[in-house]
């Protein structure tokens, strides 16, 4: 048992921050005030790591308030469906929150489910048009975005795989969203920029 909590202790003091815990390296007595300083920085990255997703999710339903909104304003009717897409479609100027689609995997015979935040029919739409997909998407740093920015073009992939180009889908960015996370999505083919007017 000690021998594997030695290992324990050993991997903990390898991928410990340095810079946090100086006595580390020195082999020194910490003192107070490095103790001190060591708690609050690990209380702050803790309290951002229990909070972050909690402000996420809350600025996503703001968001997604904004959108329905807006919608209505413009004579669009929300309308719950369950949590897959009808199978005879929806009628113009309806649109629908967390929709799962189907979608074919490359490689693979079996369907996977892609959620989809917003799914709008136009008014303009005929029979058989496929619908205008939403994705609304909340950052409170520069960094979690980066980690995930593989996730919308991994989407969109399917989706296009399955459905052709018939697909249409939005990003709709709020919060920290730098020139790394466009600039990829960018260079995926999945987002336009836009071009500043001369």
């Amino acid at each position: 048992m000690i021998p594997d909590l030695e290992r324990i202790g050993q991997i903990i003091t390898r991928l410990a921050d340095k810079d946090i815990f100086p006595w580390l390296d020195n082999q020194q007595t910490p003192t107070n005030a490095e103790i001190y300083r060591a708690a609050t920085i690990v209380a702050d990255r803790l309290c951002g790591a229990v909070a972050d997703p909690i402000i996420r999710n809350s600025q996503e339903q703001r968001q997604l308030a904004t959108i329905k909104q807006w919608l209505e304003g413009r004579g669009y009717s929300y309308i719950k469906v369950s949590k897959e897409f009808p199978a005879d479609g929806m009628n113009p100027g309806a649109f629908s929150f967390r929709v799962n689609l189907p979608a074919i995997q490359r490689g693979r015979t079996k369907n996977i489910k892609i959620p989809i935040d917003v799914v709008i029919m136009p008014c303009h739409s005929t029979s058989g048009d496929f619908p205008l997909l939403l994705e609304a998407k909340c950052a409170g740093d520069f960094i979690n975005p980066n980690k995930r920015r593989k996730e919308e073009a991994t989407k969109i992939a399917q989706l296009i795989n399955t459905y052709g180009d018939r697909v249409r889908f939005v990003l709709f960015l709020c919060g920290y969203f730098d020139s790394g996370y466009l600039g990829y999505e960018a260079a995926e083919g999945w987002l336009s920029l836009p071009t500043a007017a001369p």
